[in-house]
């Protein structure tokens, strides 16, 4: 562990999900080639259905409803109608199809099981903090098996901007009572975690094991190795 700047007393723990408490990346590389598969299967014919197919019905989503970038679930969901409805189906088949295939993702999605020491650092801090989560991301955190450590769970939507925009900083401190420099959030991203955070006034722990996220853009208060030395560090 790195010590940046000292910490101050806090009250509550705030922590990123994908790729600070479980690796996400190769579950979702697994997701990829499940909807490759689902495509193939219920849409046909000899093209791909990859990412080079989805990009430019994604942009016309974003285009349309600027705000629906905030929530990646509703953007997938519009851009797999937008894309089955150019190939030829009407709109009620369109829809159909998008929904199935949102089931079929979000299925995968979160089909994994968290590291053991994860869960072992939530119980351990339970007993101490208050801790929510504050996600740009999707997850079911309810099939993952974490959802109980948490006295809220923030994803970003069309009213939480995505971070690193204060929204969902400001809502958890909103609901927790407490002030920003109050708030310890944990995460792997140096852009949308540890700046998002610092920005809001929070205070911040770096923990970036998978290589994922954005390097830092400006020093956290401290930087960790490993899950366990945050149980140490806040007994």
């Amino acid at each position: 562990m790195i010590i940046y700047k000292r910490l101050t007393p806090i009250k509550a723990i705030s922590f990123d999900l994908d790729d600070t408490l479980y690796e996400n990346h190769p579950q979702m590389l697994a997701c990829y080639q499940q909807m490759l598969t689902f495509f193939k299967q219920h849409l046909g014919g000899d093209r791909v259905y990859d990412h080079a197919f989805w990009i430019p019905f994604r942009n016309q989503a974003v285009v349309e409803n600027e705000r629906i970038r905030h929530d990646v679930g509703k953007l997938r969901l519009q851009s797999y109608y937008l894309g089955i409805q150019s190939l030829g189906y009407d709109k009620n088949e369109a829809l159909k199809l998008a929904e199935q295939a949102m089931a079929h993702f979000l299925f995968w999605r979160s089909n994994f099981t968290v590291p053991q020491e994860s869960i072992e650092l939530l119980e351990t801090l339970k007993k101490k903090y208050p801790i929510v989560a504050i996600t740009n991301g999707n997850v079911d955190a309810e099939k993952i098996g974490i959802a109980r450590y948490f006295d809220a769970i923030f994803h970003a939507n069309e009213q939480y901007a995505l971070k690193p925009a204060p929204d969902m900083f400001a809502a958890a401190c909103q609901q927790l009572n407490i002030t920003p420099n109050q708030l310890l959030h944990v995460g792997d991203c140096g852009r949308s975690d540890i700046f998002g955070a610092a920005r809001y006034g929070c205070q911040t722990a770096y923990f970036n094991r998978y290589g994922i996220g954005k390097p830092l853009k400006i020093l956290p208060n401290i930087a960790l190795t490993k899950v366990s030395e945050l149980a140490n560090l806040v007994r």
